[in-house]
Parts: C-alpha cells; structure tokens; sequence
C-alpha cells in the first residue's frame, strides 16, 4: 500500500474547499427566498460604511452645533445677568444718594410736614425781631417792623447758601453720574472684550472638529483603499492558484478514466465526470421534445379556455345590455303613462275649478260647500 502524499493531502483539501463552495452556491441560487445573485456585495458594504461615515460626520455636525447653541446661551445668561447688576447697581445708587443728599430734613418746605413741629413749637411771640412774626398771626402790624433790613439780608444770605449748597449737590451727583458711566462703559468693554474671546474660542473649536472630521475621513478613506487593494491582491493570488491547478489537474485534461468509481463500472465520480454517452443524450433530447409537446399542448388547452372565458363574458355583458335595455324602455313607457295620467288630472281639476267658479258666481248666496257636495254626489 502506497503512503499519502503531501500533494494528494493539498489536492483533497482544494476537492473539499471546492465542493463546500458549490454546495454554499447551490444554496443560493436554488433557495429563492434568500437568493442574492445579481447583487454587489461589495458595493453594498461601501455604501454602509459610507453611510456610516456620513452618519459620524452629521453627529460631529450636530455636536458642534449643540456646543455652538450652549456657548450662545451661556453668553446670553452673562448679558443678562450683567444687565440685571447694572440696573441694582444704578437703583441702589439713587436710594443711596437720595438717603443722603435728598433727606426730608434738608428741603425748605419741611418745617410746613414737619411731624414734631408741635413739640418743637415756641411761644408765638419771643421778641420783635422774631421771624415767626406772619401776618395771619396777629402778633406783628405796620410800622412795628424794625428789623427789616437786617432781616432781608440774612434772607438773601440764605437764599445764596441755597443756590451754593444746591450747586454743590448737583456737581457731586454729576461726578457721581460720571463715575458710574465710567464705570459701566468700562464693565461692557470687559464684558465684549470676554465674549470676543470665548467667539474666538468657539471658532478655533469649530476649526479643530472640522481638521478632525477631515482627517478622519482622510484615514477612512485610505484604509479602505488599502484594503481593496489587498482585496484585489489576494484575489488574484487566488486565481492564480486556482488557474495553476486546474492547468495541472486532470479537469482541464479531459481523461475519461478519472470518473471511473471503485464501486461499480455503473457509478461514476460526479467530480470527475466528463459527460454522458451518446445514447443517454439522445434519451434526453427525446424526454425534452415530449416536454415541449406537451406544454405546447397546455398552452393550446390555456388558450381554448381563455377564448372560452372571452366568449362567455361577451355573452354575459352582451344579455346585461339588452336586459338594461328593455328596462330602460318600460321604465320610459311607464314615465309616459304616468305624464298622460297626470295631464289628464290636472285638466280635470281646472275643469273642476272652472265650473266651482262659475256656480260660486251664478248663486252667491248659497253655501259653498253645499254646492260642492250636492256636486259631488
């Protein structure tokens, strides 16, 4: 007995790969529900990875923009809130300057609501120089008068206090004005100053995405050449080794001993086999033209019956006619009769209301539903 041979080892592999791989084809082909010949594989899996590719990229798109969207509204709450401590600020300034330069003490008018001014009230009269001396009072009349002089000048020195002191006021709560516009105008420029940067940090964010999503799509873009280019390399390896051993083998060869099978001369290796003999091909072609006698013969006995289903649809639309015919005729016949019976009526009513009119107008006296019944009757 001969020893196995590293070469009969390789070739019943190939036998076996082969023979896997035609029956996976037989399994496609002759299953007609998960049947996929006519279909590019490979075209479909470079269409999901580009649409996977797309996906990604619209994610990173939408990512950018949500963070674009939060950066906005970050922006806004700070507006917002330096708004808001602006306007305190001011409301607290007012209250502070009008609790210490706008009390109801120091106003001219406050001795008229003043609320102690009964505690604080004096005699009405102290002397004559008394400047609570009024006119209504009683207490001072013409020519008692001797202090007027020296009374209107202290009035026009007080009346110059007040200009000077309200002067004053005003120069303060102007500075005071000026400082706070200051102050705010330097607040706003710090305030755009911070968002110029943080938009300046958004667009180099926006910049690094968009350098990553190139790159990306750049390193995608280059493995998948690459790996059709193995693809293709590894392909053509295969063929060639398939091509070499065919060339080798005995298929291509064409030896009809090889189909020779150890269990009879009746049985043959189907993987070798080369063909049927003459007689078996003439058996075939007989059993094949008795085939296409007989669909021939089906066709014409589907055709008969066809013409046979026409005939008697034409029969049937052709009496459906006829019958709606003749209903259309009496339906017309009985229209007449019943227009004749409905003149006939309404020339009996007038006829009717003719001779009602001229009883009525031969005897107005009697009774008109007299003469209608005895009419009648």
């Amino acid at each position: 007995m001969e020893g196995v041979q590293p070469q009969d080892l390789v070739q019943d592999l190939r036998l076996a790969k082969r023979r896997q791989t035609e029956l996976c084809r037989q399994k496609r082909i002759f299953n007609a529900r998960n049947r996929i010949i006519g279909g590019d594989t490979k075209a479909w899996d470079v269409q999901v990875r580009d649409q996977k590719i797309k996906e990604a990229t619209e994610r990173a798109r939408q990512e950018t923009f949500a963070a674009e969207m939060r950066q906005n509204d970050k922006i806004t709450c700070i507006l917002e809130d330096r708004e808001k401590r602006d306007r305190k600020n001011l409301c607290k300034a007012i209250n502070d300057f009008q609790q210490s330069f706008q009390k109801p003490e120091t106003r001219r008018e406050f001795d008229l609501s003043d609320p102690l001014a009964l505690k604080k009230d004096v005699p009405a009269r102290q002397s004559d120089s008394d400047v609570r001396n009024t006119i209504s009072g009683m207490q001072k009349f013409m020519g008692e008068d001797l202090n007027f002089y020296k009374r209107k000048k202290f009035q026009q020195e007080q009346n110059r206090e007040w200009s000077l002191q309200q002067q004053r006021e005003w120069k303060n709560t102007s500075a005071d004005q000026n400082c706070a516009e200051e102050l705010y105008a330097k607040t706003r420029l710090q305030f755009d100053e911070r968002a110029k940067h943080l938009q300046t940090l958004e667009s180099a964010t926006r910049r690094a995405v968009c350098a990553s999503v190139k790159e990306f799509n750049k390193s995608q873009a280059s493995e998948s050449a690459e790996r059709k280019i193995q693809q293709k390399k590894q392909e053509q390896e295969d063929n060639l080794a398939e091509i070499s051993d065919l060339l080798r083998g005995d298929l291509l060869s064409e030896n009809p001993q090889q189909a020779a099978s150890s269990f009879g001369p009746h049985r043959v290796v189907p993987d070798r086999w080369k063909g049927m003999s003459q007689g078996q091909l003439e058996q075939i072609r007989t059993v094949q033209k008795q085939q296409v006698q007989e669909k021939l013969r089906l066709r014409e006995e589907g055709r008969q019956r066809d013409l046979d289903w026409d005939r008697q649809r034409v029969q049937g639309a052709r009496a459906t006619l006829l019958f709606e015919r003749h209903q259309w005729r009496q339906q017309r016949d009985m229209r007449r009769a019943l227009d004749g019976i409905n003149v006939r009526l309404a020339r009996e009513q007038l006829q009717r209301k003719k001779y009602m009119k001229e009883l009525y107008t031969n005897n107005p006296t009697e009774d008109y539903f007299t003469q209608f019944n005895t009419r009648s009757r």
